[in-house]
């Protein structure tokens, strides 16, 4: 009875965490960011001014679905450069992880490290796993060159999520 009582208060920790997500709607401003990237240079929102933004947020390093979703951007990276697109991914783990990640699967894009929570709570992406560590949760965000969010995908299935995001983004650059 106790293990029913805490799967259903951890249900329930898990669900309230939806903050800002409800905010952030398609032509809302993108939250602006400035964060490390896995070589430790820095990255910001205002340096992808002009350039269309693939914002992927993942939870773990070295996790399969985390796995399969970065390594599909890895083998697209040339389909969203050629439609002038930059991607960067997005976990609370840190630049030493992201490192170390990033090397193992030659990842050609910036995974930015966000260890303080910042800007997956300003994304409204951050939630309580089993009601204890927070992580992100599996959502993407295109943003135009204006800074402003285009399309956002929740409830991301890794598998194929990078040639459906692609879609989109051709989609998005005619109309």
């Amino acid at each position: 009875m106790r293990f029913i009582a805490t799967l259903i208060a951890s249900f329930f920790l898990f669900s309230a965490t939806l903050t800002h997500a409800e905010t952030l709607r398609v032509g809302s401003a993108a939250p602006k960011f400035r964060l490390q990237s896995q070589t430790g240079d820095w990255v910001t929102l205002d340096e992808q001014r002009g350039k269309w933004l693939v914002l992927y947020f993942y939870p773990k390093d070295r996790t399969s679905g985390c796995t399969t979703q970065a390594c599909e951007f890895r083998d697209d990276i040339f389909s969203f450069r050629r439609s002038g697109a930059v991607i960067l991914g997005v976990s609370v783990d840190d630049v030493a992880s992201h490192k170390d990640f990033a090397e193992e699967h030659s990842l050609p894009f910036p995974i930015l490290a966000d260890s303080n929570k910042t800007m997956t709570k300003s994304y409204g992406v951050l939630y309580k796993a089993l009601g204890m560590i927070e992580l992100a949760r599996r959502e993407t965000f295109i943003i135009d060159p204006q800074g402003r969010i285009a399309k956002h995908y929740q409830n991301v299935n890794a598998k194929g999520h990078s040639q459906l995001v692609l879609a989109d983004l051709k989609a998005l650059q005619i109309s």
